[in-house]
């Protein structure tokens, strides 16, 4: 338990640290310190109350009128500035969420696209799920969090403080009879509290331990379906075709069971929680009273001083109570935690698998990729190979000279995409050299075109800024890859990879290509749903369009020859590694 415990203080720290030593450290410590100046009077308007309690009831035992309405008028004042300081430590608090917030998932997105980390996570294999939810909402839930327990913690632990001097005070001297002339117990309430809370504390801990797990869980699973969810929405044409509503349904179905399945867990857990916390809350209000009650019969005290007395015997249980009270939260704490640790140790696996930029040796694991020498583009002991499977795939020695047009053939898993993203820089499975021609800008059109939820010139343009091309030349290059229709919707914002047919979508990123202008230009197969015929329109507009551009094609039709003057074929050797070999023609 206790490694257990040091192991979560670690991880909160590493979270909680670079914010709070972050550039906006300043204005966060000044706005958290008003936050606690202002916690620490509504403590001392507590403190006041309580005093407040003693005057009122004893006016109320002496039938003082006019002391009665001071005591109201007073009340009065009293909330109205612990109303008003209330209202300013939430908003305050609130401002510091979103700053916090707006900082950490900054962070964090950052991360998550450098290096193409958001790609690599999906080949590590890493125990690791849904992104998304833990960018969007467990950064939130972990600072809402963060801040309502670290916040409620110091008003517990200045209240207990505070009251129980007070309590202290009041409660006096208990006698018990034991050996010669009794043993006499000072501020004996304070004790029974510590004992009340300590033993409630220790219940509702045993009563409630595996709440962490099932919460973690709960997310996990609440996330897959979800996920699954909008997988369907994004491939609705595929199922339908495959008439697939039927398996989609048992996926759905199975997947919701662990959801209902882990919350009966939930519930069981947080039924013996509140049956226990309700048990101990309800004792709690009139325990105090038993407590007192033999003082208060006895003459030591009047009524003021008993409500007193329960006042603050209530206050002190309440803040010796705080783990009880906030076992839950604490629960979802610790998963929100451990679910953003775990993502950010994921992040960083992913990049370890990127060699370092060594200019001087070819990594002995790692692609290395460099920029510089001449203006060709260079393989170098280039060796492919797969996650799962560490025997090579394929392996390439050769140089692309700028000018001219490669087309590269091969048997489907012969290598071929993976030499695309290999060149492309995301591809870290492998070893040798890749020498990048200095300053050339490069663009890679894969086989199934990524369309961004965007209007459509900045899906034309992208990945360059839409502002960067005027809308003469956004509607010429759509008219020219044979899309020219869109033109007159630049502006519509759309699910384009589904309001589109799989050639349509290949045409527009050919677009982009026209707007983009590259030096050298890889296509993985970028025109396969385009009919031979408007396959070789594409190519003749390149050509026409991109003369100075060099293009690298990978694709199997024999129509596409005309337009390569170089032509590979990935053939396999004895051991079944692919090599790239010149072919006539």
């Amino acid at each position: 338990m206790i490694k257990n415990f040091s192991i979560f203080m670690t991880d909160l720290w590493v979270l909680t640290r670079p914010y709070w030593y972050s550039e906006e450290r300043w204005s966060a410590l000044s706005l958290m310190t008003t936050i606690v100046v202002m916690d620490f009077g509504l403590i001392y308007l507590s403190v006041v109350v309580n005093d407040w309690h003693r005057l009122f009831f004893n006016t109320l035992q002496n039938y003082n009128y006019p002391e009665f309405a001071h005591q109201l008028t007073r009340f009065c004042e009293l909330a109205t500035i612990h109303i008003l300081m209330t209202i300013c430590q939430i908003y305050l608090n609130q401002m510091l969420e979103i700053r916090w917030r707006r900082w950490m998932t900054g962070r964090y997105l950052e991360e998550w696209l450098s290096g193409q980390t958001y790609y690599r996570l999906q080949l590590t294999g890493t125990d690791f799920d849904n992104p998304d939810q833990r960018i969007a909402e467990d950064v939130r839930s972990f600072i809402n969090l963060t801040f309502g327990l670290a916040l409620g913690f110091l008003t517990n632990l200045v209240t207990l403080v505070s009251f129980c001097s007070i309590l202290w005070g009041l409660s006096g001297a208990l006698t018990l009879p034991l050996g010669q002339g009794g043993l006499v117990i000072p501020g004996y309430m304070v004790w029974i509290a510590l004992a009340y809370a300590a033993g409630g504390t220790w219940l509702n801990h045993l009563t409630g331990r595996p709440l962490a797990r099932l919460n973690f869980e709960q997310q996990h699973y609440e996330a897959d379906f979800r996920f699954s969810l909008m997988r369907l929405r994004e491939n609705a044409e595929g199922v339908a075709l495959y008439g697939g509503e039927a398996q989609e349904g048992r996926g759905f179905a199975e997947r919701f069971s662990r959801i209902v399945d882990n919350w009966w867990g939930i519930m069981n857990c947080r039924l013996r929680l509140n049956c226990f916390a309700s048990t101990y809350s309800q004792a709690a209000i009139v325990f105090p009273y038993l407590v007192a009650a033999p003082r208060y019969f006895s003459g030591a005290f009047q009524l003021g001083e008993l409500m007193q007395t329960a006042s603050a015997f209530g206050q002190v249980q309440g803040a010796l109570s705080w783990f009880i009270n906030a076992y839950v939260t604490l629960a979802e704490w610790r998963a929100a935690v451990r679910r953003l640790t775990s993502f950010r140790a994921a992040m960083v696996e992913a990049r370890a698998a990127v060699p370092s930029a060594d200019q001087g040796t070819v990594p002995e694991t790692g692609i290395l990729r460099t920029a510089g020498g001449d203006a060709s583009l260079h393989m170098e002991t280039l060796t492919l190979s797969l996650p799962q499977r560490p025997a090579p795939l394929l392996y390439a020695e050769l140089a692309l000279t700028p000018g001219t047009a490669v087309l590269i053939s091969g048997r489907s898993g012969s290598g071929k995409s993976t030499l695309f993203r290999a060149l492309a820089g995301i591809w870290p499975y492998g070893r040798g050299r890749i020498r990048l021609p200095a300053g050339a800008r490069m663009l890679f059109l894969p086989q199934k075109p990524y369309l961004p939820i965007a209007p459509l010139r900045a899906v034309a343009a992208y990945p360059a800024p839409a502002e960067q091309f005027s809308d003469d030349a956004l509607r010429d290059a759509l008219a020219a890859c044979g899309v020219g229709a869109l033109g007159n919707r630049l502006d519509a914002i759309d699910l384009w990879g589904q309001r589109l047919s799989p050639g349509e979508q290949q045409r527009l990123a050919i677009a982009r290509a026209l707007l983009n202008r590259p030096d050298w230009l890889f296509l993985d197969e970028a025109t396969s749903a385009c009919d031979p015929e408007t396959e070789s329109e594409v190519y003749r507009l390149l050509r026409d369009r991109l003369p100075a551009t060099t293009v690298v094609s990978i694709g199997h039709r024999t129509s596409l020859h005309p337009f390569h003057q170089r032509r590979l074929m990935v053939t396999p050797d004895a051991d079944g590694v692919g090599h790239l070999v010149p072919m006539p023609g």
